[in-house]
């Protein structure tokens, strides 16, 4: 957005650098506001963070039928402009911006024809802001299903502003809407007021207290006054077919055991269905990438160390976060399928009650659901909370979820030490991580976090629909965009780093130099012997397993990358001795005890800082102090329950 001028300086409906002019689209969740974005701009819209902030906007370019081209802002969901969260503070620095330089030059707002009273009281809000302001009159189908119509032109004259319904997944109203908002950008006559006298006793910017209160009650009185006069009711309510679904997804009885068995699917066909994908992925990257940037260097006479480093430096860290894709992909496909669908809305509200005995909303299930697949954006997603004590909290037990690149450890291991149990060795570590979220939830929120309160949940339920696949289009290849943009640097990065240490030399024998001596004699090996011994409490203090928990802060799919070359399994034919290898080490390093040491080390795995990236987003979320916080009592969780698990089980083992 354009920042070289004030607002008082602008043309009508153009910035006065000569840029495009900027449409704004607010309103609450669950509206529709996000599938209105997506049929103007075309589903190309793209996110990132707002300047100065953490705070994620999609951005499009909108080009009506008649009118110019517009920058399109899809602003975060609000139902007020009194902030809750970081979200809802932007929305309404934007539009109460005292320079004007951050202001768009018209904002849509999105209102529920189903629910107007609601999003009456939103509009006055923006009314009152005196940004030139249209209405976009969403849900119109739903409130004719429900036997009520919506007088479009009446409202129109009661605001004094444009009023146009819209169905965004049928394409229908845009053009009409297009026309709207290009006569208001073109209008340079008076700017819009506040529909709702101020009482005395209330004045403006003051928003807290008795103050607040009354401005919030005169403006739902103004709505409810509004209402009779743009509604028709043409016959009693009736329940829809949504109405009667919810009678059976959100009950007591059957919400919870509905709720575990959908979430069981998602993560069952993430898992299942990524897997062919990132292992062709991976042998794509193993194979014919690497064989040729292998071939190409030789072909130049590249020495022997810028071969290694390009080739098992940054080749492997770009095929190793390419192999996140499939699972990204299938994540945020199936969960824009659940959001679209309107089921996530129902979620949140069967979850609220455990959710509040962690002084957390029901919405806060979202970010722990998205960890199962990946907790870089299961962090990004403690945005939805309004309170910044409940981000932290939140922040703080999402590592332990058990995120997808952790199955790889348990598979290997289960499968080597547990034969036709390996399934349910691996089902153990799922349930060990539900219940380390909950118990260290309850640890902070009886300690650091002991004001938090549950708090009531308000939610408007959307309607069931079929999901739109350009919707759902849109909205999985924002957030695989995302995702990438996070994480792409940190994985590189940091695999190259690892492959510098196991690169450098000590101790090893003459004649060997950098990038050529064997990986025991590297700088890498030498660290992992130093930090060995903490760990044989725990019955797998072996250099072996310390690197490969070194590099797991990485990647967790460097834990099996870093056992194969540590023992020198790394190539084809000799992975089958990597299966003897393990069990020798396991054996020597427990005494004797090889099989609650691997439980040990597998619950290490589990509770420990997942990877770097995901240190990463937590310092973006939750600030510098707790992340560090988090960090140790990560490692300390992890330590003492492997401990715990070896001691005890060697007694029987």
């Amino acid at each position: 957005m354009s920042r070289a001028c004030a607002a008082a300086d602008r043309g009508p409906g153009r910035r006065c650098d000569g840029a495009a002019p900027v449409v704004a689209l607010v309103g609450a969740p669950n509206v529709g506001k996000s599938t209105l974005f997506n049929a103007l701009t075309g589903a190309r819209g793209r996110v990132g963070n707002w300047p100065g902030t953490t705070v994620h906007v999609a951005r499009g370019t909108w080009r009506p039928d008649s009118g110019t081209e517009i920058e399109l802002l899809d602003l975060p969901g609000t139902r007020s402009l009194v902030p809750r969260s970081p979200d809802e503070a932007l929305t309404r620095s934007l539009l109460l911006d005292p320079d004007g330089t951050d202001r768009p030059d018209l904002v849509v707002v999105t209102a529920d024809a189903a629910n107007l009273a609601g999003s009456l009281c939103l509009i006055a809000e923006v009314l009152g802001t005196g940004v030139p302001c249209a209405v976009a009159l969403t849900m119109t189908d739903v409130a004719g299903a429900r036997g009520t119509e919506i007088d479009a032109g009446a409202l129109a004259a009661l605001l004094g502003v444009p009023v146009v319904p819209v169905l965004p997944r049928r394409r229908r109203g845009l053009a009409e809407l297009g026309d709207a908002v290009s006569r208001a950008l073109a209008d340079d006559g008076t700017r819009p007021q506040d529909p709702v006298e101020t009482p005395a006793h209330a004045p403006d910017g003051d928003d807290d207290g008795e103050a607040g209160i009354a401005r919030a009650e005169a403006r739902y009185a103004w709505a409810h006054r509004v209402l009779p006069q743009v509604r028709t009711r043409k016959d009693a309510f009736r329940p829809t077919l949504s109405d009667r679904v919810d009678r059976v997804l959100t009950s007591g009885r059957f919400g919870g055991p509905l709720f575990l068995a959908v979430m069981w699917l998602v993560f069952t066909a993430t898992t299942t269905v990524a897997k062919p994908l990132q292992d062709g992925l991976a042998a794509l990257f193993d194979g014919p990438v690497t064989g040729g940037g292998a071939g190409a260097l030789d072909a130049v006479h590249a020495p022997a160390w810028l071969s290694g480093l390009v080739v098992d430096g940054l080749v492997a860290g770009v095929g190793q976060l390419l192999s996140f894709v499939p699972l990204m992909v299938v994540m945020f496909v199936l969960m824009a399928v659940l959001e679209d669908s309107g089921y996530m809305a129902r979620a949140a509200f069967v979850v609220d009650r455990l959710m509040r005995r962690l002084g957390l909303p029901g919405r806060a299930f979202l970010p722990v659901i998205v960890g199962f697949g990946c907790n870089v954006p299961a962090l990004s997603a403690v945005r939805v909370l309004a309170d910044r004590r409940q981000r932290m909290l939140v922040g703080m037990i999402i590592p332990y979820v058990s995120c997808s690149a952790r199955l790889t450890v348990y598979v290997l291991l289960a499968s080597t030490f547990f034969g036709n149990a390996a399934g349910t060795v691996v089902f153990a570590m799922y349930v060990l991580s539900v219940l380390l979220v909950i118990g260290v939830g309850m640890l902070l929120r009886h300690t650091l976090f002991r004001e938090l309160r549950g708090e009531a949940l308000v939610l408007e339920l959307p309607p069931y629909r079929l999901p739109a696949v350009r919707v759902v289009g849109a909205q999985t290849w924002q957030r695989l965009v995302a995702f990438l943009r996070t994480t792409g640097g940190v994985v590189v990065a940091a695999v190259t780093a690892v492959w510098l240490c196991s690169a450098v030399p000590l101790g090893a024998a003459p004649g060997t130099g950098f990038g050529a001596a064997p990986v025991e004699h590297s700088v890498l090996a030498a660290a992992s012997r130093t930090a060995a011994p903490a760990l044989a409490p725990a019955g797998f203090g072996d250099w072996h397993t310390a690197a490969a928990l070194g590099t797991g802060f990485v990647a967790k799919e460097a834990v099996v990358s870093t056992l194969a070359q540590t023992y020198g399994a790394d190539d084809a034919g000799r992975q089958r001795e990597l299966s003897a290898e393990l069990h020798a080490t396991f054996g020597r390093a427990s005494g004797g005890h090889p099989l609650p040491a691997v439980l040990a080390f597998l619950v290490f795995v589990l509770a420990y800082t997942p990877c770097m990236t995901t240190i990463a987003a937590q310092w973006q979320e939750i600030g510098r102090r707790m992340t560090l916080l988090a960090t140790g009592l990560q490692l300390t969780v992890a330590w003492l329950l492997a401990v715990a698990v070896f001691q005890i089980g060697s007694l029987w083992w």
